[in-house]
């Protein structure tokens, strides 16, 4: 018996097969189109690209594990948060979608936050007002474009988009619905109260499920697109942040995860919804029934180090990966890089400021610094940000037993390193670590009855791979470089004219 993760991600989509024994057996990648920026602060992409990609990545994951689709038992989805896809009469998509990283709604966060009251936006969906969130998103296509607006009849999130596509149902999770801020997250149902003052009516909303849930099977026209065979069951599956964390094992409270990819987050397991009265972190459900967790987000954690790449360049091509280059050069610039400071606010910020108009910045440049201190001060940038969501953990008195590290900041023995000095504490890697991907398997494991629930299925499948520990004199350097770059935010606000 084997089972198939599909991550719905920014830059591609990914299919994962693994056996009973939660060994990966094959995985292919379906890339997207780079998403469009029209505007500053503007980001949308076709949703029929994620089922173009959606596929491509399963089609050839079968083909790589030499598999026919009758082998695989149950799908399991995961995808990028917050995304608004609008379907009309005939199910066809009415316009791009307004994806995580678009930022254009913060009148309209300003307008529901006013109607409903910041306070109670909060008590009601455990979350103010962001522009990230779906529902903020569809508030403004309902303003700025009253003639799409007439025509939506559904709406859905990312990976639910696919998944329609394969099934023909439009269902969501928990998870992943608590992020827009359409979900009473406390009682794991859509806010009456949130629907009434938006005036979004219930019935354009998919049906909820909890993320081990079947919701649906394969119908013939998904399988004729993925390869896959006919009635396979799908479960509801995860939004990208709670599948990863069930990838990784952290499901009880005190188990924590560090994740670094296009975004940071940091994503503490709860056994409540534990509430930021400000707002600065997210509480959402979690993947297991009757659980949640709490996470604070940096919007360009993995994207700082991207844009670098992708603006400067990353040295000569030597046929090696270019962030390995990277890295290696950064690898030669001491702990602190010789006070250089990045603020890795290319996209606006969630915690701890939730500020869309929040810009970046490198300060502290010297003649003596090079291009290795400017990419170490990115990684370390990128840490102190997350660090921002330990700081607000610990006045939340949310436990931090131990730290698990995901993405590309798991991958980097440097940026491992950089982070258990940031943080002052160890951290571990896993042995696979496939990302949400795998965590969607991991729960279509628990749908087709290979493990009775998401503990006993993380308890069997999760293993851990290697541990780094902070050095002594690197941590005392970092956390005095914290002190100084948590007063940077207020002096480029200053600067920027954005105060």
């Amino acid at each position: 018996m084997y089972l198939l993760g599909i991550d719905v991600g920014t830059g591609g989509t990914r299919a994962l097969i693994i056996d009973e024994d939660g060994r990966p057996v094959s995985s292919a990648t379906g890339e997207h189109e780079p998403f469009a920026t029209p505007k500053i602060g503007w980001a949308e992409q076709d949703p029929a690209d994620w089922w173009r990609a959606c596929g491509l990545a399963v089609r050839n994951a079968l083909d790589r594990a030499n598999l026919g689709g009758d082998r695989i038992a149950c799908v399991g989805f995961s995808g990028q948060m917050h995304g608004a896809v609008m379907l009309d009469a005939r199910d066809a998509v009415v316009r791009p979608a307004l994806i995580w990283c678009d930022v254009r709604t913060e009148k309209q966060c300003m307008d529901l936050s006013r109607k409903i009251g910041e306070e109670r936006l909060i008590q009601l969906t455990c979350n103010p007002a962001l522009p990230n969130f779906t529902l903020t998103k569809f508030l403004w296509v309902r303003e700025n474009e009253p003639h799409n607006w007439e025509r939506v009849r559904s709406v859905m999130l990312p990976k639910d988009y696919v998944r329609f596509r394969l099934t023909g149902g439009r269902a969501v999770d928990m998870a992943d619905a608590s992020g827009t801020l359409l979900l009473d997250v406390a009682q794991r149902k859509w806010s009456k109260e949130v629907l009434q003052a938006a005036a979004i009516d219930e019935r354009l909303l998919p049906e909820l499920f909890e993320s081990p849930e079947v919701c649906g099977k394969i119908t013939d026209a998904g399988a004729s697109a993925t390869g896959l065979k006919a009635g396979t069951p799908v479960v509801a599956g995860a939004g990208d942040q709670a599948a990863g964390a069930t990838g990784m094992g952290i499901v009880a409270p005190g188990a924590v995860s560090a994740t670094i990819g296009t975004s940071g987050v940091v994503f503490a397991s709860t056994d409540r919804p534990a509430l930021d009265s400000k707002g600065r972190l997210h509480t959402f459900c979690h993947a297991i029934p009757q659980r949640w967790h709490v996470m604070g987000v940096t919007q360009a954690a993995g994207l700082s180090l991207r844009w670098f790449r992708d603006s400067f360049g990353a040295g000569v091509d030597d046929g090696r990966d270019p962030y390995e280059r990277l890295t290696e050069e950064a690898a030669g610039a001491p702990a602190g890089s010789d006070g250089l400071l990045w603020a890795p606010y290319l996209m606006g910020e969630r915690t701890p400021h939730l500020d869309p108009n929040a810009r970046g910045a490198l300060i502290g440049l010297t003649a003596s610094h090079g291009r290795g201190h400017i990419v170490r001060s990115i990684l370390e940038g990128v840490a102190y940000s997350l660090k921002d969501t330990f700081t607000l953990f610990e006045a939340m008195k949310v436990p931090v037993n131990r730290i698990r590290l995901g993405g590309g900041g798991a991958r980097s023995s440097l940026w491992r390193q950089i982070q258990a000095d940031v943080y002052g504490h160890d951290v571990e890697i896993v042995e696979a670590e496939e990302g949400a991907a795998y965590g969607a398997a991991i729960l279509a494991g628990v749908g087709a009855k290979v493990w009775d629930s998401v503990d006993e299925a993380c308890s069997s499948v999760v293993r851990i791979a290697g541990k780094t520990s902070p050095q002594t004199a690197a941590a005392e350097t970092m956390k005095k470089g914290y002190a100084a770059y948590r007063r940077m935010y207020d002096a480029i606000r200053s600067v920027t004219g954005t105060d």
